[in-house]
């Protein structure tokens, strides 16, 4: 008699049409809730939050004629699962550390956050605390792609483009033309495959 075993079993939740349709309805809300789109910057989280923001940036300028502010930001000292101990290894794979640019004051400007999946929100507390470094802008706003729920912080998306209940043990991929040469959203899920008896 054998166990079940584990097989990570995918779905795609959104095709590269779906994803280009989505960032657009985002690019019309960010128009349409902003009144001075003048003092508006987006601000990728590295790493897919990167082309997400350099996309709407294009897609607000062809709707309404405005170029955004654009910045990339690093959050790796901020996260609280990186851990710098007196001379010995980390207990897990720490995150490649990548160039934050800014190159625009943040006072006066509403700072829109960008990235792919919002999961538990300690990845947007470390975004918040890092920007923080930089200056003290008039708002900061959050704009994701997939919210997947199971929060553990008060923190919310002003734009999301699409709700995905997921379990705990679920994961959404993103996968971007400028990362991965391709664009969908997956969700991997771990099913049981009965063995032989």
């Amino acid at each position: 008699m054998s166990h079940p075993a584990a097989r990570t079993a995918h779905r795609v939740l959104l095709d590269e049409e779906q994803l280009r349709r989505t960032l657009s309805r985002i690019a019309h809300e960010i128009i349409e809730r902003n009144d001075d789109l003048d003092s508006v910057a987006l601000v990728g989280i590295h790493t897919r939050g990167v082309p997400l923001a350099q996309r709407l940036r294009r897609l607000v300028e062809e709707r309404s004629g405005v170029e955004l502010e654009l910045g990339q930001l690093d959050i790796t000292f901020h996260r609280d699962d990186v851990h710098v101990r007196g001379g010995s290894s980390p207990r897990r794979p720490q995150p490649l550390v990548r160039d934050t640019k800014l190159d625009f004051e943040l006072e006066g400007r509403t700072v829109i956050l960008v990235d792919d999946v919002l999961y538990t929100g300690r990845t947007i507390r470390a975004a918040i605390d890092a920007l923080i470094e930089f200056g003290r802008p008039d708002r900061v706003q959050l704009a994701v792609l997939a919210d997947r729920g199971h929060r553990e912080l008060p923190i919310r998306p002003d734009y999301v483009g699409k709700n995905l209940p997921t379990t705990r043990s679920d994961r959404i991929q993103v996968e971007l033309f400028e990362v991965d040469e391709v664009d969908r959203v997956v969700l991997l899920s771990e099913r049981e495959e009965a063995g032989d008896d």
